[in-house]
């Protein structure tokens, strides 16, 4: 009995010795979104131009290329800002810049997404800035999308949140209407965005923006979205269609890349 004993009490006592397991790391949204953009900051090389994208999660992106650029890891980048904001953080690493007009082709652009649907079609713009990040975007060779988890949906607007359109001031609400009617099977609500101060919010190419809420899906992208521009008054939208070549998702198990 007593070598049992001397057994078990010999074998509890490995068993408090051993180190206790660890708890599972669980990420924050936001450190899903910089593992994504530093994924997509792979893709770049030197002496590329370079569309730098807005947003949340393509603000890791830029200050990983200007990290780089002080490091000497890239040379020779020049970077096409989607928005004032990018430009001013780009200015602020130290990344030269240069505009459409002078590189009216891109090698790639990173950006962020609101939504991506299976067929890695984007709604992009609840930052405001989809007109320039469509421009630009559609004028690269390649488009590597960043996103986490939470921003992928089974359609378009499925996520229950703002679809945007930018329009011009003028008539506003004449413009909200029609859109409004347009997608009224989708049950589509049209609000005009307010800034903080709850004034409208204004683009950096001094337009509105009307919000559409959808409650089921509208069909064919490409008849909506041809639609939509048909409007007058509508300047574009913030959906990104056939535009991304590679979409980087980052998620609790890893990073997942999702090529056209």
């Amino acid at each position: 009995m007593a070598v049992a004993w001397s057994e078990k009490a010999s074998s509890m006592e490995a068993l408090s010795l051993s180190p206790p397991m660890s708890p599972p790391v669980i990420l924050t949204q936001d450190e899903l979104k910089k593992i994504a953009a530093y994924k997509a900051v792979e893709f770049v090389e030197s002496g590329m131009v370079l569309g730098l994208g807005t947003g949340s999660t393509a603000k890791h992106a830029v200050d990983r290329i200007g990290e780089l650029l002080r490091q000497g890891r890239l040379t020779n980048i020049i970077g096409i800002p989607t928005s004032k904001k990018t430009q001013e953080q780009a200015i602020s690493l130290g990344i030269p810049l240069s505009d459409l007009d002078s590189h009216p082709t891109i090698d790639l652009a990173i950006d962020g997404a609101d939504e991506v649907d299976p067929h890695l079609n984007l709604v992009k713009g609840r930052g405001g800035s989809l007109l320039r990040e469509k421009m630009v975007e559609g004028a690269c060779k390649k488009f590597v999308c960043i996103v986490d988890e939470s921003k992928l949906v089974k359609y378009l607007g499925g996520s229950g949140l703002a679809m945007p359109v930018e329009v011009v001031p003028f008539c506003w609400k004449f413009t909200a209407n029609k859109l409004q009617n347009l997608f009224r099977d989708s049950g589509c609500f049209a609000k005009l965005r307010n800034d903080c101060k709850g004034e409208p919010f204004v683009t950096d190419n001094g337009n509105y923006i009307v919000d559409l809420y959808l409650k089921k899906d509208i069909g064919d992208l490409q008849v909506a979205s041809d639609a939509i521009l048909r409007i007058a008054g509508v300047v574009e939208h913030g959906m990104f269609l056939d535009m991304a070549t590679t979409v980087i998702v980052a998620g609790e198990l890893g990073i997942t890349i999702k090529n056209k």
